[in-house]
C-alpha cells in the first residue's frame, strides 16, 4: 500500500472557510488548499466576528483557521467557531510548540499544522481529518496534561451562551449588566453563572477568570 503523502488528493472536501487577518497569508492558503485538495469553493474571513456572520451563508466541509485574530483571546476564537459549525477545524498557527497544539486539540481542532509548513504537510493533514483522524506534525511530542490544556478542555464544555456569559464576567461586569447587555433575565444569567461555575469546576467568579486566563495566549506563552 503506498504511503499516505503519495496519494492523489483523496479527500471529500470541496469547500472550505479560510480564517486569517492577514491577507497575502490568506490568500496563500486558498492557493495551497486548491492545489493539494480537492476543495473547489473557499470563502475567507478576516476576524471571527467575520468568520461567523459568514457560516450563515455558507457550510464549510473544513475551516482553516489561524489562532491569533484580532478579536479572539487565546484559543476563544477556536472554542467559539467549534461550536458554530460542524466543519473540521485545522488550525494552522504560527505558535506551534506543543503546549499550544496540545490546547488546541483539546479545544476541539480536527488538526494543526505550523503555519509554514510545506504543501506536503497541509495535504497530509487534510486526507488525515477527511478520514476522521487527528493530525499533529510527525515530530509532535505530546506533553503529559498541563494546566492550559485542562482549562481549554473545560472552556470547551462550555454553551455558546456561557462563554459569552463568561467573557462578560471576565470584564467585571455584574449579572444585572450582562443581563442588560444580552437582553435576558437577571435570574437567567444566575443560572448560567451557576452552571458555568460547575462545568469549570470553581467555586467562585473569580476562580472562573483564573481558567478563562489560563486559556490566553498571554498566560499560556509564559
Amino acid at each position: 500500500m503506498p504511503a499516505l503523502s503519495s496519494l492523489p488528493h483523496r479527500n471529500s472536501f470541496k469547500t472550505a472557510l479560510v480564517v486569517d487577518d492577514h491577507p497575502l497569508f490568506c490568500d496563500a492558503l486558498v492557493m495551497t488548499l486548491q492545489a493539494v485538495s480537492s476543495v473547489e469553493t473557499v470563502t475567507t474571513a478576516a476576524s471571527l466576528t467575520e468568520a461567523i456572520t459568514a457560516l450563515d451563508s455558507v457550510s464549510p466541509d473544513v475551516v482553516v483557521l489561524d489562532l491569533n485574530l484580532p478579536d479572539v483571546n487565546g484559543f476563544d476564537g477556536l472554542i467559539r467557531l467549534r461550536k458554530s459549525t460542524n466543519a473540521a477545524i485545522l488550525v494552522v498557527s504560527s505558535m506551534a510548540d506543543a503546549r499550544t497544539i496540545n490546547a488546541a486539540i483539546s479545544a476541539g481542532a480536527a488538526g494543526f499544522v505550523p503555519k509554514h509548513s510545506q504543501r506536503d504537510m497541509f495535504r497530509r493533514a487534510l486526507d488525515a481529518i477527511a478520514r476522521n483522524r487527528t493530525f499533529v506534525p510527525e515530530d509532535h511530542v505530546p506533553e503529559a496534561d498541563t494546566a492550559t490544556q485542562d482549562a481549554v478542555a473545560r472552556l470547551a464544555s462550555l454553551t455558546t451562551q456561557q462563554s459569552r456569559i463568561l467573557e462578560l464576567i471576565c470584564e467585571g461586569k455584574l449579572n444585572k449588566q450582562i443581563a442588560f447587555d444580552l437582553s435576558i433575565a437577571e435570574t437567567t444569567v444566575k443560572a448560567h453563572v451557576t452552571a458555568i461555575m460547575r462545568k469549570l469546576g470553581v467555586h467562585s467568579r473569580t476562580q472562573a477568570v483564573l481558567i478563562a486566563k489560563e486559556a490566553s495566549f498571554d498566560e499560556h506563552l509564559r
